[in-house]
Parts: structure tokens; sequence; C-alpha cells
């Protein structure tokens, strides 16, 4: 079994300094929606997701690329950004859209965290799509492992700790020893309590309730969705590619 004691979850982008990253395996995690877009992205036929930090970064990227393989996408408080390709609804990425095509990612709280996170020795991107594969991925890792919940701009996400407790679940079983930390004990907790049923308590949470009133619950349901595929889509030099596993 995994040593509880090299695992960390952290509940948002404000809960962690960068240095506390380093040398350590790190997922993110950004249920609604910015994991689950990536994860459906790769899965659809992306060649790579590049995640920026903000619009002046995308516009920078974007100005100096081949518009006819690259796509501009993301929203700004849930809302598709004005002149990009594509918004943040997983729906939106399918293999008709994204196949071969290379994706300059921005979001209000997903990306964030990822560049908030590259000073670790790995990034992956774990969602409830890929939730068993983020699992079993972390058992062959010999780094410390951090779970990073993006949270809602610097606020815990429901959604985001409650992944965090199903990957911990699959990773640790469904005791943990006196050694596990905290933010551990909460996710672990949290899967727990309301793990049976998944997309009822997703459907109640404060980030839910916000996309259903501008999208409506389509982008829900299908982001409650569990192990729907086994890619787990990791970092490499700047791009988020699909891991060799």
């Amino acid at each position: 079994m995994t040593d509880q004691k090299t695992i960390d979850v952290f509940f948002s982008i404000n809960s962690f300094m960068e240095e506390e990253l380093r040398n350590k395996t790190v997922v993110v995690i950004d249920v609604l929606r910015a994991s689950s877009t990536i994860v459906t992205a790769l899965l659809n036929g992306a060649s790579a997701v590049i995640p920026v930090a903000d619009m002046g970064e995308a516009s920078k990227i974007a100005q100096n690329v081949d518009s006819d393989y690259y796509l501009l996408c993301g929203e700004k408080d849930g809302i598709k950004i004005e002149g990009y390709d594509l918004g943040n609804s997983p729906l939106e990425y399918t293999p008709e859209v994204v196949k071969g095509k290379k994706l300059i990612f921005n979001t209000t709280n997903g990306t964030k965290a990822i560049k908030k996170t590259f000073n670790s020795s790995q990034i992956c991107i774990g969602s409830f799509l890929n939730v068993s594969a983020v699992a079993e991925m972390l058992k062959k890792q010999p780094n410390e492992i951090v779970l990073v919940c993006a949270g809602w701009k610097g606020r815990l996400a429901f959604e985001d700790m409650l992944c965090a407790g199903n990957i911990l679940y699959n990773l640790l079983g469904e005791e943990l020893n006196e050694t596990a930390r905290d933010g551990v004990r909460i996710a672990h907790s949290l899967y727990k309590t309301y793990g049976s049923r998944l997309s009822e308590v997703i459907h109640q949470s404060n980030h839910a309730e916000r996309l259903k009133e501008q999208a409506g619950p389509e982008d829900i349901d299908y982001c409650s969705q569990t192990d729907i595929t086994d890619i787990v889509p990791c970092l490499h030099e700047g791009m988020i590619t699909l891991a060799n596993g």
C-alpha cells in the first residue's frame, strides 16, 4: 500500500505555495469543468492542450501559431470568451472539432491551478471521468503525491474534494491509518459519505448551481460520470498530452 504519510490534498490554489510541490507528483482536479474538458479533448483526439494562466498569455501564443492546427479555448467566470473557438463545456470538444488540434486553454480556475504546479516533478489531470486510471497511475509513483483541487476563485469546491476522495479511496482503500494527513482524511471521508450518490450531490454543489444558471445541467451530468476512459493526461514541456503509462 502507498505510504499515507507521503500523500497530501490541497483544497484550492490559495492553499499552497509553489515550492511545496517541488519533486512531487501532482494531480490537478477541476471537475467543473477544466479537468473534465481536458480529459475529453484528448480522449476525442486532440493532440495536446496548452494551459495558460490568462487571456494575455493565450493571445500571445495564438498570434504565433498556425490557426489551422490550433484552437483558442476557454472561459471567464463560466462564460465562453468572445472570439474564442470553444468555451469550457466538455460537450463541445467532439472528435469532429478537436481531432488533431492543439488547444490553447484558458479557464478561471483549472488552468491557473495547473500553471501554479509547474515546479512539481510530474503534473497529471484528474476527474471522475478517469478516476480509476489516475489511482492506478499513482500506485506506480516513487515521489510524494499531492492532489491539487482547483476550487472556485480560491475557495473550496465540494466536487473537487469529492473527486480527490474518490482517487484516495481507490489508492488507499476503505480505511486510513494514523499517519494520513488532514487533507487526505477530509477528502477520503467526503467520498465515503457521499460516494454512493455522486451525481446527486455534485448537482447540489455551489459551483454546479452557478453553472446550471449559465448553461443548464448537461455539463454536470457529463462530468459526474465515472471511469468512462482509462487515459491519464500529463504535462510535458508545457503541453498536456497522454501519459505513457
